[in-house]
């Protein structure tokens, strides 16, 4: 299975602190993912992903733009090293190597209901989708760990690092222990976004793989 970029379920048990102290963890870096997911509707944001092999030597590292709007549209511009396209529209991902003038085409539903872009431009309902658990504080965020339920998936669990309610990193662990560390920068909450950004048509002469949803002409 090809893997798919982003650019996407309470379990706490504390053994030491007294409960209630585990209650006020509980409420801090889960209390923020929900808050985030529930006050934000669209966001436009820098970001730089790095790619990190099982002993945390640094594989690729990739650059670019990401857009979300809610419900279940996001757009992730690959700059460098490699140009890429990863649009959804709401109802397919549309993913577009540039070099290769490849597009290959996924219906929104399935394994990618569970998939970190999705996590991040779908609904509030993370607990449908991912067991959820929080970590604590680490290098100045609050982390929560969402394990998909789902167990065809790309990768293995997810870890969002909050800044406020604002998130700040997200963190990918796929089954060959490799980890996809993505940083926000510059972001922008609640901007207005036209729907014409989350669309998307092949470019001529590119080979499309997938159900477009469009009959061919005759």
């Amino acid at each position: 299975m090809r893997k798919f970029k982003p650019g996407c379920m309470v379990v706490f048990a504390l053994l030491v602190l007294p409960q209630a102290a585990a209650a006020a963890r509980t409420d801090t870096a889960i209390r923020q993912m929900h808050v985030f997911l529930q006050q934000v509707h669209s966001l436009q944001a820098d970001f730089t992903q790095i790619v990190l092999d099982p002993n945390l030597q640094e594989v690729k590292k990739s650059v670019g733009t990401l857009a979300i709007k809610r419900p279940d549209r996001f757009r992730w511009d690959y700059a460098t090293p490699n140009k890429e396209i990863i649009v959804a529209d709401g109802k397919r991902v549309w993913i577009y190597d540039v070099e290769l003038q490849e597009v290959t085409v996924k219906p929104l539903n399935g394994t990618l209901a569970a998939s970190p872009a999705v996590l991040l431009s779908g609904s509030n309902n993370v607990e449908k989708s991912f067991t959820v658990k929080d970590l604590g504080e680490k290098n100045g965020l609050q982390w929560v760990g969402l394990k998909p339920k789902i167990k065809d998936t790309d990768f293995n669990s997810v870890q969002l690092g909050f800044k406020g309610n604002n998130v700040s990193v997200m963190e990918l662990k796929d089954a060959l222990g490799d980890l996809t560390r993505i940083t926000f920068s510059h972001m922008v909450l609640n901007p207005p976004i036209p729907d014409s950004l989350f669309q998307f048509t092949p470019p001529p002469g590119a080979d499309v793989i997938g159900d477009t949803g469009t009959q061919p002409a005759h």
